[in-house]
């Protein structure tokens, strides 16, 4: 029986829902869930530095961030979304490369700012693919990380886990990350939090962070790599 490789599995996976993928990117970063990310980046990292985003898919979010005026790197570990990207969206401020976020094909401190937005939790070990993202960013670079919350829906990924079955998403939640994060060298810089349309404009303010984001369906978070 061959042994089950998360990353190999991941590929394929995501390999198969390109197409899917492609269909709902653009509402996602436009006017759905991911809408505030990019305004969030624009606020902590100056115009025309180089970003890599992280689990860029089919590429929109890359090219939204190059049309901002930044020099992006897009990489996806599904060889059919670098394609995509690629065939659609590549151009001077823009190129995509298939790799896998725990061996980043980039030298020490080549960025500026890293996105990842629900990147990490698809990582075996999250904590590599932090550690890589550490590496790649110059000293006091900025990463715009998205962590999915107890409501989201595409935990359901994960939801085989309990009869022993191997899956490929984590269940790290919004504190896990946060926690590990400045355990391992970072300063968060900024937050911001993303509801399902049922919780949007109610008033959370008077609960703990803890159960703000227990009812989350992301948390963004800005981070600073300390020097």
């Amino acid at each position: 029986m061959m042994s089950f490789n998360w990353h190999k599995e991941a590929e394929k996976q995501w390999d198969e829902r390109s197409e899917f993928w492609n269909a709902n990117s653009k509402n996602m970063w436009d006017t759905g869930s991911r809408k505030s990310i990019i305004p969030l980046i624009k606020k902590n990292v100056k115009h025309g530095q180089t970003i890599a985003d992280l689990g860029c898919g089919d590429g929109y979010a890359s090219y939204k961030l190059a049309q901002e005026g930044y020099q992006v790197t897009g990489l996806d570990i599904s060889e059919d979304m670098i394609q995509l990207a690629k065939s659609r969206l590549e151009n001077d401020r823009l190129t995509f490369v298939q790799g896998d976020i725990t061996k980043l094909p980039f030298d020490n401190e080549s960025f500026d700012a890293v996105m990842a937005i629900n990147c990490l939790e698809w990582v075996e070990v999250p904590f590599s693919g932090l550690e890589e993202i550490r590496r790649t960013l110059k000293p006091g670079g900025k990463l715009c990380a998205g962590v999915l919350g107890p409501t989201a829906k595409p935990r359901m990924n994960s939801y085989r886990r309990v009869y022993g079955e191997e899956v490929i998403c984590n269940t790290m939640m919004p504190w896990e990350f946060e926690q590990m994060a400045l355990e391992t060298g970072w300063e968060l810089v900024d937050d911001h939090r993303v509801y399902k349309r049922e919780a949007e404009g109610k008033d959370v303010s008077s609960l703990s962070k803890e159960l703000q984001q227990a009812l989350t369906f992301m948390w963004v978070f800005l981070l600073e790599k300390k020097i």
